[in-house]
């Protein structure tokens, strides 16, 4: 157990370690120049050569590219992922104002999706190559193709705008969360669905439903007590690894709903080269990434205790 504990400690390492590297070196060479981005910014109008060159030496950005990131990743350990160039706020204040309103965001989405694709998957899988499974397919393949953003203006204009039942944007009620959370989540539901039912179908072949079948065990036992516990195990597996993605996905819908989340903060930082922020974001959202990765495989043993003993069927 130690063994695998530290194997998996120091693989976790190394991914963050990575993603910290390759996110500052796309972000050093971004075009343009911070220091007279931000200072063009704050003062209204171009700064002079002399002020460019104090800003640059002030946040260490004349120095070469590996003695930044190494400052920069000795500053992270310790807990300190500097301070925004725009707002002269620590980055870690920054982030823990925004993060529970897209942690919000994406549970609710998460919420959504499940809620619609388990029962329609197992629905689509129990009538396989019926009008409803194809329907349900049809269904999938539309959520899979239909980007967000585009979803999240037709919910706004027909919703919010021309039925008049949730606010258009914003945040701070359940009745804004509705929105955004449905568009977030119809796409991990779209895959989710397929899954589902593709699992259930492997699952319903298996010898032990036969066996309760022949017992005479009612069918709905059957499907949603013994046969959906072991089709779930590979949809946590999505599940888990598409929480991430979710994350990044929350970028593109808190701004078109203008929630005050990571996504927005992450955008305003981009165009405002407050490179310290974006560093942030990125790595707390591979953090999250990582970790949701470690408890998608405690999921598995509490689902499938025969995986912690290592047993195989």
């Amino acid at each position: 157990m130690l063994r695998g504990f530290a194997t998996r400690l120091g693989s976790l390492t190394v991914v963050l370690a990575g993603v910290s590297l390759l996110t500052y070196g796309l972000i050093y060479l971004t075009p343009g120049d911070p220091a007279y981005t931000v200072l063009h910014e704050r003062r209204g109008s171009p700064p002079s050569e002399a002020e460019v060159a104090a800003f640059r030496t002030e946040h260490g950005l004349d120095e070469p590219f590996l003695s930044q990131y190494l400052t920069w990743l000795g500053n992270v350990l310790r807990g300190d992922l500097g301070t925004s160039y725009t707002r002269s706020e620590p980055v870690t204040a920054i982030l823990l104002q925004h993060l529970p309103n897209t942690v919000e965001l994406a549970l609710a989405a998460m919420a959504v999706s499940l809620a619609l694709a388990i029962p329609v998957g197992v629905v689509s899988a129990v009538h396989q190559d019926t009008w409803i499974d194809r329907a349900s397919q049809l269904t999938a393949l539309l959520g899979v193709s239909m980007p967000n953003f585009w979803l999240g203006y037709l919910l706004i204009l027909a919703v919010a705008l021309h039925l008049g039942l949730t606010p258009a944007a914003g945040s701070g009620t359940l009745a804004h969360l509705v929105l955004p959370a449905i568009t977030l989540g119809t796409g991990l539901a779209a895959i989710v669905v397929r899954l589902v039912r593709t699992s259930m179908l492997e699952v319903l072949e298996a010898e032990y439903v036969d066996t309760a079948r022949s017992k005479g065990v009612r069918e709905r036992l059957v499907v949603y007590k013994h046969a959906l516990r072991n089709a779930l195990i590979p949809v946590v597996t999505i599940v888990g690894l598409q929480f991430g993605f979710v994350l990044s996905g929350a970028v593109v819908v808190e701004v078109v709903f203008q929630r005050p989340g990571l996504g927005t903060v992450l955008v305003d930082a981009v165009f405002a080269r407050d490179y310290p922020v974006v560093q942030g974001v990125v790595l707390l959202t591979a953090v999250a990434f990582v970790l949701t990765n470690q408890l998608v495989d405690l999921a598995y043993v509490a689902l499938d205790p025969r995986i912690d003993r290592g047993e195989r069927t």
